[in-house]
């Protein structure tokens, strides 16, 4: 009687270290998730505060989406 006892309680505190260590493993996971989304909001928002003022906004179509003036040739060297 007391070996199943001893076995019971053994696959019990298995099974409960098993489920610790994935629920760390997630939590970990989900901190990483965490800072990698914390630093995109801040450039985003860096980004977002800059194109507020003309001149950026300017510079910032014409380097991305490749924008131009009516009267103007733009030559693309990369």
């Amino acid at each position: 009687m007391t070996a199943v006892i001893f076995i019971y309680t053994a696959i019990v505190t298995v099974r409960n270290l098993v489920t610790i260590y994935r629920v760390n493993s997630r939590i970990s996971r989900l901190e990483e998730q965490y800072e990698l989304y914390r630093n995109r909001i801040e450039q985003d928002s860096t980004l977002l505060e800059r194109l507020t003022y003309d001149e950026y906004l300017e510079q910032y179509a014409r380097e991305k989406f490749h924008m131009q003036m009516a009267d103007e040739y733009i030559y693309i060297v990369e």
